[in-house]
């Protein structure tokens, strides 16, 4: 079995389609492309031809997770969480993972810090919900809790920010409904209690 042709495509410049015996027959990225030497007039036995197909597979889905990381970080679970949802198989995924690994583009703990500042940015946030976040994405505990510790936001300040803009709600008017949905948020009785009998007029 010989290659015929390789072909750039239309809709992804970055890939090209392999042609044998002149049927279009796998895809590869550029850098697959060159690392597997392929070129025009090659001559590959059925089994090669059937790993370079694997290979071609796992190549499509790592460019996948790069364009999703791309989008926003992920945490390593959301990337093989996805990856399953694709129909990879296991051991696709732990190559694939491996690879983002050593290129540093998979990380919990420098996702989880990401996560904590862009909600702090966007959101009055406590810690304990920032943690249920991360938790949700299966972050290790002891990764959240040291990025929670290196959080330096006072919860309380946060609290107080949070009871200021409610306040101009209606339905925040009632301490009880204010104090219920502090609550959900995450945020200590205590510290809920008290921000809120300060704020009363």
């Amino acid at each position: 079995m010989k290659v015929t042709n390789i072909k750039q495509q239309a809709k992804n410049n970055k890939r090209y389609s392999i042609f044998i015996d002149h049927k279009y027959s796998f895809s590869l990225s550029e850098g697959e492309l060159l690392n597997r030497s392929v070129r025009i007039g090659q001559s590959y036995t059925s089994s090669e031809i059937k790993e370079l197909k694997l290979i071609s597979t796992r190549d499509k889905a790592y460019t996948q997770v790069i364009n999703l990381i791309a989008r926003r970080p992920r945490s390593e679970w959301e990337i093989r969480d996805y990856l399953r949802r694709k129909g990879n198989e296991d051991q696709s995924i732990e190559q694939i993972v491996n690879k983002l690994t050593i290129n540093k583009l998979i990380n919990d703990k420098e996702f989880a810090l990401r996560w904590v500042e862009n909600r702090r940015l966007l959101k009055n946030t406590s810690k304990r919900k920032l943690k249920l976040e991360l938790i949700s994405k299966h972050v290790a505990e002891n990764i959240v809790d040291s990025v929670l510790a290196e959080d330096d936001t006072e919860e309380i300040d946060v609290l107080k920010e949070l009871v200021s803009k409610k306040r101009k709600q209606t339905r925040y008017q009632d301490d009880l409904k204010l104090m219920q949905y502090l609550s959900r948020q995450g945020f200590n009785y205590d510290d809920i209690k008290q921000v809120v009998s300060d704020d009363e007029p």
